[in-house]
């Protein structure tokens, strides 16, 4: 059976996409890890460095809950997929290889994208305001799309054991939110921080 051309591709990574959002994301345990680890990351950080502004401190918040919630999901889906004997069915249904990736990337984008509105609604009701509004969702975008990527990137080792694909991810995300300058500015790093941050 041939494949249709991009417009079918589309619909159907789009049909992928509402399925993850169903199965996967809608749950208890993306919610406390999208939004409550980077909440408790924020509260610990803000109480331990008094010297940070709170705009700062949010912004933070803002990259932490996007960072986590568009890699919450993704790279396990595939894992989880294979455990319940359902990828062999997706790789035989009329949908290519790359717009089933597409697919997965696409509900990330949009879960994560979705959930930033959190932060944004708690800056706002602590009375800040955003200067650059266009700039704020175009980082938004960009972010979600490169963490979503990034996400299904550390699906891609062949296992059917979701828990492995998870120690994985962690042990490369966590690293990164103390690297990256989103609540210790890299400039007060140790030259060893710096030189892995840059």
């Amino acid at each position: 059976m041939r494949h249709s051309g991009i417009a079918g591709q589309l619909r159907r990574a789009t049909v992928v996409a509402k399925k993850n959002i169903l199965i996967y994301y809608i749950k208890g345990p993306v919610i406390i890890f999208g939004l409550l680890i980077p909440l408790f990351l924020f509260l610990a950080f803000m109480v331990g460095n008094r010297f940070a502004s709170l705009p700062f401190l949010i912004s933070g918040l803002l990259a932490m809950t996007l960072f986590f919630t568009a890699t919450a999901v993704s790279p396990v889906i595939f894992p989880w997929e294979a455990q319940a004997r359902t990828l062999e069915r997706l790789a035989a249904a009329p949908i290519s290889i790359p717009a089933l990736v597409f697919g997965d990337i696409l509900a990330s984008f949009v879960f994560g994208a979705g959930i930033t509105l959190v932060p944004i609604g708690i800056a706002l009701a602590l009375g800040m305001s955003v200067s650059h509004p266009v700039a704020l969702a175009l980082g938004i975008l960009i972010g979600a799309v490169c963490f979503s990527a990034l996400g299904t990137l550390l699906s891609v080792p062949p296992t059917s054991s979701p828990p492995n694909i998870m120690m994985l991810s962690s042990l490369i995300k966590f690293p990164l939110i103390f690297i990256s300058g989103i609540f210790i500015p890299i400039e007060t790093l140790p030259a060893w921080g710096r030189t892995i941050a840059s």
